[in-house]
């Protein structure tokens, strides 16, 4: 049994509470920019395709400090959330979730909006014509059917945010309890003499989180494609 330090059973307990927290904020976000992509036309529709996208290409230190411009304590943004709703991002815990929600956000966008655009349109017309509501009509025909994607597009997001590290030490720093997370711990430990069998099994950890992850998401995305294709 392997013992871990306190100081690593924090970064792992960290990494997991930071992970769940930027994919729960990112679903409906998410959910709702795919639907505007894959379902409507509109002006200026090809830019935000390239703003949603943009945190994929961009160096992730760049989207830090872009983070850390705008919701830091001197940021327009982060100083009106902090003045007046006591909420702040800067070098605590909640930064680091928005810095891999914003990592992860895209991956969760593409998965849903390339679920949503393989639905059958017909399929909601149909329903349409029978008279349910546009809102019946999304909730018991097209949300199951983009199901597998919603999974697909979650278990990303948290896996990105479980290995996000450039944007997060950018945007939090790395302060042990509170914003080190496992991959700013396990580059911690690599800069230190000694550190090398602690991040190894740090490094594990990691690895056997992805995996666990990645399993659950393909055998739940495929019981939900079984129980629609049997419906």
């Amino acid at each position: 049994m392997i013992d871990f330090t306190p100081d690593e059973l924090s970064a792992i307990r960290l990494s997991l509470r930071v992970a769940l927290a930027a994919t729960i904020a990112t679903l409906p976000i998410g959910l709702a920019v795919a639907l505007l992509l894959a379902r409507v036309e509109f002006w200026g529709k090809s830019l935000l395709t390239v703003l949603v996208h943009l945190p994929l290409v961009l160096p992730p230190v760049v989207t830090g400090y872009v983070l850390l411009l705008l919701f830091g304590r001197q940021g327009p943004i982060g100083a009106f959330l902090a003045d007046h709703l006591g909420i702040v991002f800067a070098f605590r815990w909640t930064g680091a979730a928005l810095a891999c929600a914003v990592m992860g956000f895209p991956l969760m966008v593409r998965a849903i909006r390339l679920s949503i655009e393989m639905v059958d349109r017909r399929l909601e017309t149909a329903a349409g014509t029978l008279g349910a509501h546009p809102l019946w009509v999304f909730a018991t025909v097209t949300l199951p059917l983009i199901l597998p994607g919603i999974v697909a597009g979650m278990i990303l997001t948290f896996a990105k945010a479980l290995g996000e590290f450039g944007a997060t030490i950018t945007f939090v720093s790395n302060i042990p309890g509170e914003t080190q997370t496992l991959p700013v711990a396990i580059y911690t430990l690599t800069q230190i003499p000694g550190g090398d069998p602690a991040a190894l099994r740090l490094t594990l950890v990691s690895v056997a989180i992805s995996v666990v992850a990645l399993l659950a998401s393909e055998l739940v995305a495929r019981r939900i494609l079984n129980r629609t294709v049997a419906l």
